[in-house]
């Protein structure tokens, strides 16, 4: 996809009248910013047909967002920036925030093995003599699996059997590990629920709380939290299975907070995106500079397992995936996520000032590999080499 001539911005507009349920802000300081994603977002809800779909940009500071579909079967209302959504594994970008605070102000070390921060009556496995580290589990290169074996839990509470004490009693194990830590990368919910462990046991509080203080707070990030009040049940968006049907939106247990049990809105993720852009601020400068450190080269790696589905990774941030500059496409951190029907994605260019994020409410991976190649592409053409 392209920009447009003014043909084409007249078949947009004949198209977004036949799109059901859309929604844009009016009066944006960059018209041709809130034009882009208007168009980008009409275009991508007809091609990926599914019930829901909320795209929003920010560039230099300036942001838009676009909404289309239904928040929920039969509401009839568009998604908007206010919107709360699950957004599943996105919150690994939050807890590699949390990691970088942590490690500008000397309370842990990357480089701190998981033992140190579980306690002395915890037992970690060490594969072949190599102690699995925070950096480790940050960059997916810890050895652990994606998910713990466990029981699953009855369906209304599915992750009922996903506790702490499942954890510890797996990490105890022999053979705990795939491969040993540092020497290969497999995209890991079970290293980031202990990196989160492990966080709020060496800062002596509730990892909840530990995140609120280091990085929902200072960034202003009102509407992301770990679970939705009453309140908040009206512009909760609802997800979808494969085959069309609304799915619950069940708890999750405390012990996924590193993982995958944040939700939060457009209007806030772009906020948050555009703190990662803001790289000439004084403010928490130490962190962010932390945080998007390249500390994991694909090559040499062995095996590399799971993390390609939202664009080719050639290096690994803290849990940002790593795009290097391709064609005229600039350098790219990105992170997508999926929970309970919602998929959603969001990325940025650093030196460009560019981020993208969009959420479908939909398991449709078919449609989740179009909207994030749709999303690089829109910063491509936002902020080109």
């Amino acid at each position: 996809m392209r920009f447009w001539t003014r043909a084409r911005r007249k078949t947009s507009a004949i198209v977004l009248a036949g799109v059901v349920g859309f929604a844009v802000p009016a009066g944006a300081a960059d018209r041709l910013l809130e034009e882009a994603v208007a168009f980008s977002g009409s275009i991508l809800f007809l091609e990926t047909g599914v019930p829901g779909l909320v795209l929003g940009a920010i560039r230099d500071g300036e942001t838009a967002v676009a909404g289309f579909g239904e928040i929920a079967d039969g509401t009839g209302r568009a998604p908007d920036g206010d919107t709360l959504m699950r957004v599943g594994s996105v919150t690994k970008v939050f807890t590699g925030a949390v990691l970088a605070s942590l490690a500008a102000d000397g309370t842990v070390g990357l480089a701190d093995p998981l033992q140190k921060h579980l306690g002395a009556d915890a037992r970690v496995a060490a594969k072949d003599g190599k102690p699995i580290r925070l950096i480790d589990l940050a960059t997916h290169t810890s050895g652990l699996p994606r998910e713990l074996e466990r029981e699953p839990g009855p369906e209304k509470d599915p992750f009922a059997t996903l506790t702490l004490e499942a954890y510890r009693a797996a990490l105890a194990e022999r053979d705990a590990q795939l491969f040993a830590a540092g020497t290969g990368g497999l995209y890991s919910n079970f290293a980031f629920d202990m990196l989160g462990v492990a966080l709020g046991e060496a800062a002596e509080k509730p990892y909840a709380d530990l995140l609120a203080e280091r990085v929902l707070g200072p960034l202003g990030l009102k509407h992301t939290k770990f679970a939705p009040t009453e309140a908040d049940r009206p512009r909760l968006m609802q997800g979808h299975n494969v085959d069309g049907s609304p799915l619950p939106d069940v708890p999750a247990t405390p012990v996924m907070a590193g993982a995958s049990s944040l939700y939060s809105t457009p209007n806030d993720i772009l906020r948050w995106l555009g703190w990662h852009l803001d790289r000439a601020s004084p403010d928490m400068a130490e962190m962010r500079l932390i945080d998007h450190a390249a500390y994991v080269e694909r090559d040499g790696l062995s095996p590399v397992f799971g993390f390609d589905e939202s664009g080719a990774m050639d290096a690994m941030a803290l849990g940002w995936v790593v795009m290097r500059p391709e064609g005229n496409r600039p350098l790219i951190l990105q992170k997508a996520g999926g929970l309970q029907g919602m998929l959603v994605y969001h990325a940025f260019a650093p030196a460009r000032g560019v981020g993208v994020f969009v959420a479908i409410n939909k398991f449709d991976f078919a449609a989740a590999m179009t909207m994030t190649a749709f999303a690089n592409d829109l910063i491509e053409q936002l902020a080109p080499r």
